[in-house]
């Protein structure tokens, strides 16, 4: 093999081990599971908002803009769930996976992932909401799939051992729009896809129907300022219809300290290496917005 091994690194359950969290921050990581399931079951009718960088690239500009959202998600958790968007697995940022899972209350399987059956294995184990997107070739039963493998028990291999599940019900969908042939974005947030979708559930018998939209990728076409008047669109929808508010439980938005995007070395703080997003001004004034 042309590489050289250069150190063992701990496996998970050892740095869980090593390095176990507090017993207040296990209380609170409890609490949050508990209001994100009441949420997707029905039992909150608060919305979900999953909100933060399209990848997680430094630890000061992330860690800021998370005491930012913090301190706006006091004013408006009556009426909404912030759950922080931290993706750590991107081509330019270092994934760490497994190494969270004493502090993750929601997960998310991306487009790319959805069809690969050992993500859906995994995700009907993991005790938390997970939410499955449809892929970026926008085939929506390839979608429907995933989901009805994560809310089933199941039997694998997962780091040199054989485990078993007794199925996720809190497995759902995630729209984020697609991609055709010749590389064209088009939505799939309309009234009509959010009836086609609840269609779908109701022949699935599916446990807990529930949907969040991502306002981002190709529901956006990536135009970041798009995510504001698509979060709107989605919660009138909501408003037209009782059977569509009680399946859309939540939005996904890319959100950063600064507006758009940087390409590879600028090394700007606050602003995204990967998709352009919201910067911190628009998406206070959106979460305020949201909330009323």
């Amino acid at each position: 093999m042309q590489m050289e091994f250069v150190r063992r690194m701990p496996l998970p359950q050892e740095l869980l081990r090593d390095y176990p969290i507090g017993e207040e921050m296990k209380r609170r990581k409890a609490a949050r599971d508990g209001q994100i399931a009441d949420i997707l079951t029905g039992a909150d009718d608060r919305l979900l908002l999953i909100i933060g960088p399209c990848s997680a690239d430094r630890e000061d500009a992330v860690l800021d803009y998370m005491h930012r959202l913090s301190e706006v998600e006091q004013q408006v958790r009556d009426r909404l769930m912030i759950v922080p968007r931290v993706y750590t697995n991107k081509p330019r940022t270092k994934g760490v996976g497994s190494y969270l899972s004493d502090l993750l209350s929601y997960v998310a399987v991306g487009a790319r992932s959805v069809e690969n059956q050992e993500h859906r294995l995994v995700a009907s184990g993991l005790g938390v909401a997970a939410g499955m997107k449809n892929p970026s070739a926008g085939d929506i039963t390839v979608m429907m799939n995933s989901i009805a493998a994560a809310q089933s028990p199941q039997e694998f291999i997962y780091r040199s051992w054989e485990v078993r599940t007794s199925g996720n019900p809190l497995a759902h969908a995630i729209l984020r729009g697609f991609v055709d042939n010749f590389g064209r974005s088009h939505p799939n947030y309309h009234y009509e896809n959010l009836w086609e979708l609840l269609e779908l559930y109701k022949k699935s018998g599916l446990q807990n129907p529930a949907v969040i939209v991502d306002a981002n990728h190709n529901n956006s076409g990536k135009r970041y300022l798009e995510q504001i008047r698509i979060c709107k669109d989605v919660m009138h929808s909501r408003a037209l219809s009782a059977d569509i508010h009680g399946l859309v439980k939540g939005l996904m938005v890319e959100s950063y300290l600064e507006d758009g995007c940087q390409k590879p070395g600028e090394g700007m703080y606050g602003r995204s290496i990967t998709d352009p997003c919201l910067g911190w001004e628009k998406t206070k004034e959106l979460i305020y917005k949201l909330a009323e």
